[in-house]
């Protein structure tokens, strides 16, 4: 072959490999943290790729996500942000437990929350109407509907009876859930036993010392890590004849007597559409937190019936669902 025609061949063939390294270039990356394990993220992550693609963006298609989990483990999370921010993502989705890790590694990565917590309070954003800089997201602030789900367990049980109150002091929105749940008590003239556990250990034995101390029905708290333990607390409530309400339609799909709460899922199909919206040019600073619209009450009959509990004809017509 020619020194020409050998040339010539190279110049033709290389603009096809450079092209497609292009393309793949172009296509954004979106990096998705949140500091629970994989197996505990199913239905936000079908959520959040339903929201992408009704705005145009479907995974390996127009866009890549990728995925990191903490396990729990937050002091992996720092290394785990670190991470997504070599990949160059566009931008990075993260659950409460990550969020102040992100925001904590850039000042320019767009980030999208989903949380459970008062943004402004953890220190997010500035405000809900106008969060500036690179962060925004759905926030469902569970200290509002907590006085709620305190008042089904006041109905279900004898006004002299103890309501447990099982908290993670280690979650981010402990204290003002906590403190909303002490207020309702006060106002509805219940006794309240606080029991603090942030491992399966301090669950077991606080479960123990409600029955101990005569209690007939127990409030769970918010939090990452009692969602990733949703089977061992159903299971404990049941071992020990407690009627409970929970934050997630997961905890009554699991055996918990009854939940009420926002809907994680579409919050998270809410934070799939805002992720859109950034990959199009919109800025974070320009685009509210988003509050819950959307609230179901779900009521594990199977697991009433199962602890001799009768739960009364007008809550159970309030019932979104009922599981039989």
């Amino acid at each position: 072959m020619k020194r020409r025609e050998f040339i010539a061949l190279l110049g033709g063939a290389a603009p096809w490999p450079l092209a497609a390294r292009a393309q793949q270039t172009a296509m954004p990356v979106v990096g998705f943290l949140r500091s629970t394990g994989a197996a505990d993220s199913a239905d936000q992550v079908a959520a959040f790729r339903r929201g992408l693609g009704e705005a145009g963006f479907v995974e390996e298609r127009n866009v890549v996500i990728e995925f990191r989990w903490a396990e729990g483990r937050a002091e992996r999370l720092p290394a785990l942000v670190a991470e997504l921010l070599d990949r160059r993502v566009a931008v990075i989705v993260v659950n409460a437990g990550a969020a102040q890790a992100a925001k904590a590694a850039t000042a320019t990565v767009p980030i999208v929350f989903v949380s459970g917590e008062d943004p402004v309070r953890l220190g997010l954003v500035p405000s809900l109407a106008r969060p500036g800089g690179n962060v925004t997201g759905v926030a469902f602030l569970a200290a509002d509907v907590a006085a709620k789900r305190l008042g089904m367990l006041h109905e279900l049980t004898p006004r002299l009876a103890t309501i447990a109150a099982l908290t993670d002091p280690t979650a981010a929105g402990n204290d003002p859930e906590l403190k909303s749940v002490e207020e309702a008590s006060r106002v509805m003239g219940r006794r309240i036993l606080i029991l603090k556990a942030s491992n399966d250990a301090e669950i077991d034995a606080a479960f123990a010392t409600a029955a101990g101390a005569g209690a007939l029905a127990v409030f769970v708290g918010t939090g990452a890590f009692y969602n990733s333990r949703r089977d061992r607390i159903a299971a404990l409530a049941a071992r020990y004849r407690l009627a409970a309400v929970y934050p997630l339609r997961s905890f009554a799909e699991a055996g918990g007597l009854m939940s009420y709460g926002p809907i994680s899922a579409d919050a998270y199909r809410r934070a799939g559409a805002y992720v859109a919206r950034i990959l199009k040019g919109a800025k974070p600073a320009d685009l509210p937190v988003e509050l819950p619209t959307k609230f179901e009450l779900v009521i594990n009959l199977k697991t009433a019936k199962a602890i001799g509990l009768d739960i009364p004809p007008m809550l159970l017509a309030a019932a979104d669902e009922v599981i039989e």
